[in-house]
């Protein structure tokens, strides 16, 4: 997800995206916490990406 790409959406759109991402997380998470995640570098990038998404709701404000 690129910045760019971000901030020309829509608050609602953004705030349905940032829970679908949290949702994302917590699965994967879990998935981790049990020794199925083949990439636990997603994690990273899953939280990075939930930033983006505050940091432009932010700045629409």
């Amino acid at each position: 997800m690129k910045f760019e790409d971000i901030k020309n959406l829509e608050i609602v759109e953004l705030v349905q995206k940032i829970k679908k991402e949290k949702e994302d997380l917590f699965n994967n998470k879990m998935k981790h916490s049990l020794g199925q995640l083949e990439n636990p570098l997603v994690i990273r990038k899953i939280r990075k990406g939930i930033a983006k998404l505050k940091t432009a709701i932010a700045a629409k404000k």
